[in-house]
């Protein structure tokens, strides 16, 4: 009975370790980048003193610019018609049954499970078809569609885990109390989904932000996102500016999703008052 507390004490010691070696792992390495992205010298792995220089460039650098607008163009049209066709496709596979159900269930899980390479190819093939066909060129509309190919499943995976873990039986209650189709969606669904929605919607706006192989592909003369942007500049050599950008992109992911926690947060207040 004596080992039994030492036991459990080399389990705590264990399971403690495990945690600082995680978060090591995950942080060390943010942290380093923001360190190294105010170094004067132009190795980004070596300390020459503390500056500004290389956001001072990345503010005048039009080409960085121009990127990083057309990366925010492209997702914020991605986001906003994929998280409209996810919500409606996880409202049907969770709410509504229907002939081939199941295969659209399993063909929205398809852009999750296909490598990247795989899908970029497969989209290239596509737009090269659709350009002599109907003669549209690559550019911005070729990126934002191809975005949303692959954003609609991750709002709708979202979306569904949050249907899936609410009551239904609150909507009938609703529809008792003589609310109608769109009162109870309106009133009672919406409000339920929203959190999902919210998360469905800046996975998907940051998804956009970082995809590299199918933009590389799909894209045209003149659309070159800040990923892609930032990929040709490493191929230069990697200097302190790819860490400026990188931070500067950390620091927008972080604010979305201050806000994100904000907006389900005050939709959650919002919500219980439905109960």
């Amino acid at each position: 009975m004596s080992r039994l507390p030492v036991t459990r004490g080399r389990a705590r010691l264990a399971f403690q370790a495990n945690v600082v070696v995680i978060f090591v792992f995950f942080y060390v390495p943010i942290v380093l980048l923001v360190l190294f992205s105010f170094s004067a010298s132009r190795n980004a792995g070596e300390w020459g003193g503390f500056t500004f220089a290389w956001y001072e460039e990345f503010a005048g650098d039009r080409a960085t610019k121009d990127a990083l607008q057309a990366s925010l163009k492209v997702a914020a049209v991605a986001t906003a018609v994929s998280v409209v066709l996810g919500t409606m496709s996880a409202l049907a596979l969770e709410r509504f049954r229907f002939h081939g159900r199941r295969v659209f269930d399993a063909l929205m899980y398809l852009p999750l499970i296909v490598p990247d390479v795989t899908m970029a190819i497969m989209l290239l093939l596509f737009f090269s078809e659709a350009t002599e066909l109907l003669g549209i060129s690559r550019g911005f509309g070729t990126i934002a569609l191809a975005h949303i190919a692959f954003s609609i499943s991750t709002v709708s995976v979202v979306v569904r885990a949050r249907l899936g873990g609410s009551d239904d039986r609150l909507e009938e209650a609703a529809r008792d109390l003589y609310a109608s189709r769109w009162q109870a969606f309106r009133h009672v669904t919406l409000p339920i989904m929203m959190p999902g929605i919210i998360g469905g919607g800046l996975l998907a706006f940051t998804i956009s932000l970082d995809d590299v192989v199918v933009t590389q592909l799909v894209t045209g003369p003149g659309w070159t996102t800040l990923p892609v942007h930032v990929f040709g500049l490493i191929r230069r050599g990697v200097t302190p500016l790819i860490n400026a950008v990188s931070v500067v992109m950390l620091l927008g992911s972080m604010l979305l999703v201050v806000l994100a926690l904000l907006v389900s947060r005050l939709s959650g207040q919002d919500s219980k008052y439905i109960h």
